[in-house]
C-alpha cells in the first residue's frame, strides 16, 4: 500500500509498505476512504517537534476489511468513525468522559496511508449506520469528526457554550472554525472569532459567528469587552497552543469565566498570580473525541452541521507534499487527501 512519511522537517515523501494486519485480538484493520493533513502535523514539518521517517496521520474514516477475535461490537463490512486517540471505554477515566486519557491507551498506524490497523477498536470505534457515503461532501463531514469537529466540540463544552452565553474563539484554523460551528450549535447566543484571515473569518460566519474581530492580544480582548458591557466573554474557546494565544484567551473571559484550551501546548506558561487574580475556569488537553462521536453523527447524517467545509482543497494521496507545503503557507485551511 502507500503511505505518507515525514523523513525529516519540511521533507514528506509516499512510500509503499506492506499493508498491515490484525496483531492482537481487539484490533481491527480499515480500508480507509479518505485522509487529511492536520495543523498539529505542522509542528514537526516546522521543526518544532522532533521526527525521523514517521508514518503520518490520525485522522481516519474507513471501512472494516479485518477484526481480531475478540471485537464484538464491530463486523467486517462496517464503516466507521473513530477518535485519534484510542481507548477501551471501560476504565474508570473513560466512565468519567475521559477517553483520551484511558490509562489502557492503544495505538494505530499511520491514517494518511490506504490501509491502517487500530487497537481496542471496540472502545475507539463508531459505525455509522448505512456504510460509506457516496456523497464526497459527507465523507469529508465523517472525516472532520475524527479529530477537528471532535476537538473544537470539546472547546465549545469546556468554555460552557449553550443558551445566553457569550462564547469567543481565538483561532481560526480548523480547530477554531469548528469550535465556531459547536459554540452555535450548542446554542451559544453571540459567538466572537477572531481572525484577520478573509477566507477564514467567511467561513466562521458561515459556521455561526455573529462577530469577527481582526484585533489579537489585549487589543482583540478589548473589542470582547466592548461586545460584553465590560465583562468579557461567558467563555472562551482557545485552539492555537502559544502563549499569545492562551494570553488572549484568558484576557477575554470574564470572572467566574470559562476557556477550554485544545491547541497542542508549545512553550505556553501561566503565571500562578495572575490566574488566581482572574479567578476562571479552565477545562482543556487532548479531546475526548469518543465521548462526542455518537452525537456528532447523528448531526452530520441529519444534515444539521457541515465541518466537513473546514477543507477547502483535495489531493491525490501521492501529493501529500503539497498538501502539507498548502497549510504551511496557510494557502488551504485543511487538506482532504483522496486515497
Amino acid at each position: 500500500m502507500r503511505a505518507v512519511v515525514m523523513n525529516a522537517p519540511g521533507d514528506v515523501s509516499v512510500e509503499t509498505i506492506d499493508v498491515p494486519r490484525v496483531a492482537k485480538p481487539g484490533d481491527v484493520v480499515l480500508k480507509l476512504a479518505a485522509a487529511c493533513v492536520c495543523g498539529s502535523d505542522l509542528w514537526p514539518y516546522r521543526g518544532l517537534q522532533q521526527v525521523d521517517h514517521q508514518y503520518m496521520g490520525h485522522e481516519y474514516v474507513g471501512t472494516i476489511v479485518e477484526k481480531g477475535d475478540e471485537v464484538s461490537t464491530l463486523e467486517v463490512g462496517d464503516f466507521v468513525v473513530g477518535s485519534f486517540m484510542l481507548s477501551d471505554g471501560t476504565c474508570e477515566i473513560c466512565q468519567a468522559g475521559y477517553p483520551s486519557r484511558c490509562v489502557n491507551a492503544g495505538t494505530f498506524t499511520g491514517s494518511q496511508a490506504q490501509y491502517m490497523r487500530v487497537e481496542l477498536a471496540d472502545g475507539s470505534l463508531v459505525k455509522v449506520p448505512g456504510g460509506e457515503p457516496d456523497d464526497p461532501d459527507k465523507l469529508a463531514d465523517y472525516l472532520a469528526a475524527s479529530d477537528v469537529l471532535g476537538t473544537g466540540w470539546y472547546a465549545a463544552v469546556a468554555a460552557q457554550a449553550g443558551p445566553g452565553k457569550t462564547i469567543a474563539v481565538v483561532g481560526d484554523g480548523a480547530v477554531g472554525l469548528c469550535a465556531v460551528l459547536a459554540a452555535k450549535a450548542l446554542g451559544a447566543e453571540k459567538v466572537i472569532a477572531f481572525s484577520r484571515h478573509e477566507d477564514r473569518a467567511a467561513l466562521a460566519r458561515e459556521f455561526g459567528a455573529d462577530v469577527v474581530i481582526a484585533e489579537r492580544g489585549e487589543e482583540g480582548a478589548a473589542k470582547v469587552k466592548e461586545l460584553t458591557n465590560g465583562y468579557g466573554a461567558h467563555g472562551v474557546c482557545e485552539a492555537v497552543g502559544t502563549q499569545g494565544s492562551m494570553d488572549q484567551a484568558l484576557a477575554s473571559v470574564r470572572p467566574g469565566g470559562y476557556v477550554g484550551f485544545v491547541g497542542v501546548s508549545h512553550d505556553q506558561t501561566l503565571d500562578g498570580s495572575d490566574l488566581f487574580r482572574r479567578e476562571v475556569h479552565l477545562e482543556g488537553g487532548p479531546a475526548p473525541v469518543r465521548r462526542f462521536l455518537p452525537d456528532l453523527i447523528k448531526r452530520i447524517q441529519t444534515g444539521e452541521i457541515h465541518p466537513g467545509k473546514v477543507f477547502t482543497k483535495r489531493l491525490p494521496l501521492e501529493e501529500a507534499a503539497e498538501a502539507y507545503k498548502a497549510m504551511d503557507e496557510r494557502r488551504e485551511i485543511k487538506v482532504l487527501l483522496e486515497v
